[in-house]
């Protein structure tokens, strides 16, 4: 439920903007535009949760999906490999995202890299590549470096500049949070090739920052909501202060299911299932999508009328396309001596020595590798893919191994490079349903060839790292074609020209003129692997933006 005392707005007035997601985007969004004196009404699909609610009951959280509201068991999400099959609904949710107010920001493990300026106009750096949708980015780093920094100090980040970054107008806020084993033993490898590690930026407080307090080390991030507010969501940096403005109702468990237009073709009701089931809906002079990769393009085709008969603002046939997961790879290895890198943050110590493409290579693509606990940071999440692989996952020697392994053990987590392909997309599965009754999104998905291939090249410098940094028994975990991802980008691009776009630089439709969508759907490229960084600047750019269109009369 909503704060007790917040503002309310009646459903049947107009309010400036309705704000669909409080995530990563969309918190920033209401933040940004209530504080400028604007009336906001953001609608998220999942509860009001408080740092209170949050715990370490590892069986509800990952076992259960507490935090995804059930996962598939109630999402009924479906996937496919190739647009010819028929897709299903799996066990796991395909598309990994939090549904509560906050959304993802909460749970996230909280890496914060920025993209470089290569990101960017890659296209035009590399020329074509066959068979993908691969462009440049209608902006630049340098006109989202100031957004980068006022996330760094709005939102909290932690770090130090490395070797390889882009340049930034301001320094961190604070610190670099503590080094752990794991950290050590990276730059130990590093070294030993001739590399350089450097500290992992995040969006956890080292320090007291902004009226938070600092990390009490506690292990719990990585699929984890924060009982001490020191991780860096949006439900605790942003919407406090958009609630406080008077001018922003949060709406909790309030799941939209359309978006109508009227007869002069603007977006002016939002239609929505309230926390008791009954259908409601919202009027507005402008809208904003911030659901994410995946739930912005599915409201959007399930928004279809006769006006807009592929779906709301896709004349184009780009909504939905181009869906990036990153691609993926791990390593880990076994030390002589207890690492305890259960404790603290997952990661203190990332490799960007191989982020650049590098046509020798034979294919395109780049990323990053970090070193972490992974799911030995929890003893339940480690017990249930800890056992060694090769061997069995039950009886003495699996106890055994478990008991030994889980303070020895290190992971690299490889993120790298996704090709925009229409192969890649979202869609609206024809019979499966959500538990509000609203038709499932369905996952086409196969990763490209190059992107495979940098996966397997970082996969294997990781195990050049491993072996340099003295591990007693180290392994590769197989490099396959991806069945889900927790980073959803591309799926309604940016990009100056309409016909191969779905918004513009500024967040616009180009087909609606008061409907703006600005989340990882956003993307023209996929980046290297930590994309939320780059959605909260691209909020607070489109805010700024936004807030100016409808000072002037302009949306």
């Amino acid at each position: 439920m909503a704060n007790e005392g917040q503002v309310t707005f009646p459903t049947d007035e107009p309010v400036d903007f309705v704000i669909i997601g409080s995530g990563s985007a969309g918190g920033i969004l209401a933040k940004e535009l209530s504080t400028n004196g604007f009336k906001v009404v953001v609608l998220e699909q999942g509860p009001y949760r408080r740092t209170t609610d949050f715990t370490h009951d590892e069986m509800s959280v990952l076992i259960f999906n507490e935090l995804s509201s059930g996962g598939n068991r109630t999402n009924q999400q479906t996937f496919r490999d190739d647009e010819r099959k028929v897709a299903e609904a799996p066990q796991n949710q395909p598309t990994n995202y939090a549904q509560t107010v906050g959304g993802s920001s909460v749970h996230f493990t909280a890496n914060f890299w920025r993209l470089r300026e290569s990101d960017f106009k890659e296209r035009s750096m590399l020329g074509p590549i066959s068979g993908t949708n691969f462009a440049d980015w209608p902006i630049s780093y340098e006109e989202l470096e100031p957004y980068y920094t006022k996330v760094d100090w709005d939102i909290g980040v932690s770090g130090a500049p490395g070797p390889y970054d882009s340049f930034r107008s301001r320094p961190f806020p604070m610190p670099p949070m503590p080094i752990k084993s794991s950290g050590v033993l990276m730059e130990r490898g590093a070294a030993k090739l001739g590399w350089k590690a450097q500290v992992e930026p995040l969006a956890i407080l080292s320090r007291a920052h902004n009226g938070r307090p600092a990390c009490i080390n506690c292990g719990f991030c990585m699929g984890f909501g924060c009982e001490v507010s020191a991780k860096s969501s949006t439900l605790v940096t942003m919407i406090p202060l958009a609630e406080a403005s008077g001018n922003c109702e949060i709406r909790a468990e309030c799941a939209v299911f359309r978006i109508e237009t009227n007869d002069q073709g603007r977006a002016d009701e939002v239609l929505y299932y309230d926390p008791d089931g009954n259908e409601r809906s919202q009027k507005a002079r402008a809208v904003i999508v911030s659901g994410n990769g995946a739930e912005t393009p599915r409201l959007l085709l399930n928004s279809a009328s006769n006006a807009h008969p592929d779906g709301l603002s896709n004349s184009s046939g780009f909504v939905g396309r181009n869906l990036m997961f990153n691609c993926h790879s791990r390593a880990r290895a076994l030390f002589e001596h207890p690492l305890n890198d259960f404790k603290g943050v997952q990661v203190t110590r990332l490799l960007h020595e191989f982020y650049e493409t590098d046509p020798a290579r034979g294919f395109y693509g780049g990323g990053g590798i970090d070193a972490r606990p992974f799911a030995a940071a929890t003893p339940i999440g480690f017990a249930a893919i800890g056992a060694r692989p090769g061997s069995q996952n039950w009886g003495a020697e699996y106890k055994k191994n478990l008991e030994h392994d889980f303070t020895r053990i290190l992971f690299l987590f490889i993120g790298a490079t996704s090709l925009a392909q229409d192969s890649n997309n979202i869609t609206i599965d024809p019979t499966h349903k959500d538990r509000w009754g609203r038709p499932s999104l369905r996952i086409t998905y196969k990763d490209h060839d190059d992107d495979l291939a940098i996966a397997r090249f970082l996969q294997d410098r990781g195990m050049e790292l491993l072996d340099a940094a003295g591990a007693e028994k180290s392994w590769a975990s197989p490099v396959e074609y991806q069945n889900g991802g927790a980073h959803l980008l591309g799926t309604c691009r940016m990009g100056d020209d309409a016909r191969t776009s779905v918004v513009d630089k500024y967040h616009r439709t180009h087909d609606v003129p008061n409907l703006f969508l600005c989340d990882g759907s956003s993307f023209v490229t996929s980046g290297r692997g930590q994309p939320t960084m780059t959605i909260m600047a691209l909020a607070f750019r489109a805010a700024e933006h936004i807030a100016a269109f409808a000072r002037n009369n302009e949306i």
